[in-house]
Parts: structure tokens; sequence; C-alpha cells
């Protein structure tokens, strides 16, 4: 892969100008911003006439308030699939903690390969919610084999004692190679779980986006927002093989202490396949408050073997998402806001070689990690690779200078590698400058 490579990648990925005015109040409404080139599908209510998901697309649909939606996937008998299931409940619709989502992945005799369930949680707010279905491949053999038609099983799990309102419904699918040779066959232990120093430095302006497909491109460093109650924000970060992410969100004091909103600010981390990994929450009572992740591991393709998601999750290099949710009942106590948001991303590792793969995945980019450098050196966001800003500044409008990042994707050459060694090496020391250490 060339250095031209990286440049076409990161304009797949654009990045939002982030640019904000304090006093602008932005729409809490919950909307999600569905991807611009979603196919839409209908439901089936049974196997018999599920429309057909492919690889590398996403699609748009529905979900009924009672009842299972059911799509197809025709796979082959080399590829891991991973489908991710975005609910997305109507802003106004009245939720509670245990209302969600359960998707599950069935060959054709109905077994089970793969279930998942993701609930609203203690936010007790109308927010996306992710759940996803997996038909694995693997060297030891697994419950779904052989290529042939699976089914993609989306339905309603709730506590409500009045029948919920329909969802809308994100889907995409990815499919990701075996391995020329077999792997380890256990999860790596022995990795760094102490809780990661805070990033520090000036914080840099940077708005978020409205779903998976607009998500602002992060780096490491300081980054600024705003939330109003009720408004999700999607956040995308370039993630290395080799390399450990840690992430920290802090809401603003209000300047008017009222009662205490639970789960007020909820955190959550997914996977380059949008695959739920890691969550935190927060209260909040008009006063400062954060949530940090647990300390994750770095991204290694071992690390699927392990049984808790935060590790599991960090199977392969690509864009992580932060998610940042809060509850629409803050509204209630402390006003429509919005509220100061603070993200704090530290990358921390070096990056390394990917995976020697037997193919490439769909989509083709999808395991390789693009987004912003921005985020690197003296948390200004300017970067100082020569002629990088000449890459995608103009599509920020004079704002942060952004630049492609594609760090041990599948199929990655010797010519970008080494390029990026350059580029990690200057990350860490500069990283390491921020924190006030030592790089190792």
């Amino acid at each position: 892969m060339a250095l031209w490579t990286a440049a076409a990648l990161l304009a797949a990925h654009p990045a939002h100008s982030g640019t904000y005015e304090r006093d602008e109040v932005r729409d809490g409404s919950g909307d999600y911003a569905f991807a611009e080139d979603a196919r839409t599908v209908d439901p089936a209510d049974s196997t018999t006439g599920a429309e057909r998901l492919r690889p590398g697309a996403t699609y748009r649909s529905t979900l009924p308030a009672v009842g299972t939606s059911y799509f197809r996937m025709e796979l082959d008998a080399t590829s891991t699939t991973y489908v991710s299931t975005t609910a997305v409940p109507p802003g106004d619709s009245d939720v509670v903690t245990g209302d969600g989502i359960r998707v599950s992945v069935e060959d054709t005799a109905g077994r089970s390969c793969s279930s998942d369930t993701e609930t609203i949680g203690a936010a007790r707010s109308p927010h996306p919610i992710v759940a996803w279905g997996e038909r694995e491949v693997a060297p030891t053999g697994s419950r779904c084999e052989g290529a042939g038609t699976y089914y993609v099983v989306v339905e309603r799990v709730s506590t409500s004692s009045s029948a919920p309102d329909g969802w809308e419904l994100e889907l995409a699918v990815v499919t990701e190679p075996a391995l020329t040779e077999p792997g380890a066959s256990d999860a790596p232990k022995g990795w760094n779980s102490a809780p990661p120093q805070a990033v520090t430095g000036d914080a840099v302006r940077r708005a978020g986006g409205a779903g998976f497909s607009s998500a602002t491109a992060l780096g490491e460093g300081v980054w600024e927002d705003a939330i109003a109650p009720g408004q999700t924000l999607f956040y995308e970060v370039p993630v290395a093989w080799g390399t450990q992410l840690s992430a920290t969100a802090e809401l603003s004091g209000s300047g008017e202490p009222s009662r205490y909103t639970s789960g007020a600010l909820d955190l959550t981390l997914h996977n380059p396949v949008r695959a739920p990994v890691e969550d935190a929450s927060a209260g909040y009572s008009g006063r400062q408050t954060s949530a940090t992740l647990q300390p994750l591991p770095p991204v290694e393709y071992a690390n699927r073997h392990a049984v808790a998601e935060r590790v599991s999750g960090m199977r392969f290099a690509g864009s992580y998402y932060l998610v940042a949710h809060l509850s629409a009942q803050v509204a209630e106590r402390l006003g429509d806001g919005p509220f100061g948001l603070t993200l704090r991303v530290g990358i921390d590792g070096a990056a390394r070689s990917a995976p020697e793969y037997a193919g490439e995945p769909v989509p083709g980019d999808v395991f390789t990690a693009v987004g912003s450098v921005g985020g690197w050196g003296d948390g200004s966001g300017a970067s100082t690779a020569d002629g990088a800003d000449g890459a995608a500044g103009g599509a920020a409008g004079g704002d942060t200078a952004m630049t492609a990042l594609a760090v041990g994707g599948i199929g990655t050459g010797s010519a970008l590698l080494a390029w990026l060694a350059w580029w990690t090496a200057r990350g860490r020391r500069d990283g390491a400058d921020r924190r006030g250490t030592t790089p190792a």
C-alpha cells in the first residue's frame, strides 16, 4: 500500500470542522444520523422472505414494537462475519433501563451461532444502542461452519409495562479473512492493566458527529465539545495493532447544583465492527463529574479468545468509536444546556504490523487505523508532517490540519510502515511530554 492510499482512505473518512460557539444551542432530540448510502430493507417476520444483507454495505430498516425481524446473509466457508445492529428509539419515547434489543445469528437449522443483548441502561433515556452477531470460522471448529445461508434475528427485549414504540435500525456487515497460519489459541496475559495516567494539555475544540458514519476523527489528546440532554455524540479514534487506548469523558459544572441524576453521562467504546467493548457512566448534579473506561488491553488478534468483552473486543486494529450520551433527565433538573464536555484520549505503545491474513476484509479498510494525527505533539491539533496539511486541511475550512494515519492494516507495504514508524515514535515522544514522563 503506497502513501497515497492513506490519503485516499482519509477521503472516505472526512473530518468535521469541529467548530461551534459556546452559546450555540444544539439539537438535543437524540436524532441519529444514518449512513447516507444506507440501503433500505424491509424486515421479515420469518425466515421466508428475509432480505439479503451483503458484507461491506450498510442498511436501514425498522423493528416493530412487537415481534421479531429476520434478515438473510449468504456466507462463504472461510471468513468470520460480524453484523452490528444499531437500534434508535424515538427521541420522545418512554424507555426504562431494561428496554433493548437482542441480536442472534442462526443457521438454516435454527442453531444459534451467537447472541447478544443490549439495553438502554442506567441513563433511562432514549439513545442509540448496538447489539451484534458473529458467524465465526475458527481452526478448531465452531458451532456454525460451512458456506450457505445464515439469518440475522433481531427482537425486542423490554421490561416496560406498556407497549414500546417501533424503533429504527441501522445494520452493517463486515467479514474478516482467516489467518494464513493458525495463531495463538489463548488471550495474551500480562498486559498493563493499571489505570492509565490522564492525558493533559490544552483542549482542542471538536464537535462530535451524530452517528457512526459521521463520527468525528480524534487522535491522542484533549478534546472539547458541548452536549445537550438527550444528545448522543460519536467520535472515531484510530487504534493500531499493538497499541493501547484509554479514554475519559468529563462533564463540566453547570453553576447550578441540583438533584442528582444517576447514570447521566454515559461513555461507550465500540470496536471497528461497531460491537460494544466497554462503557462507563457517571451521575450528575451540576457539579463537574467524569466517566473513565476501565483499562483496555493492547490490540491483539488473540484477544478474541478472552471471556471479558473489554478484552475480546480489542481484537483488531481500525477505527474505534467513543460514543457519549447525556441523559434527557438532566434537562428536568438543570435546564436544556448544552453542557461542556471534555474527552481525554490516550494511545500508548508502539504500532506493529498486522497479522498475516489469507485474504482481504470487506470493506477493505475496516481493520486499518485511519484518522487524525492532529492530537499528537503540542496538543494544538496541527500536524507537523511535511505536506500533511494539504491532504485534508481544505476540508476542515482552515481548522485543524488533518492527515491520514494508516497503521498496520491488512496488506500494508513496507514504505508506509517506515513512514508510520517515524510518526509512532514522534507520537510516543510528544505524548510522553504531555504527560510529563519519559518515553520507553
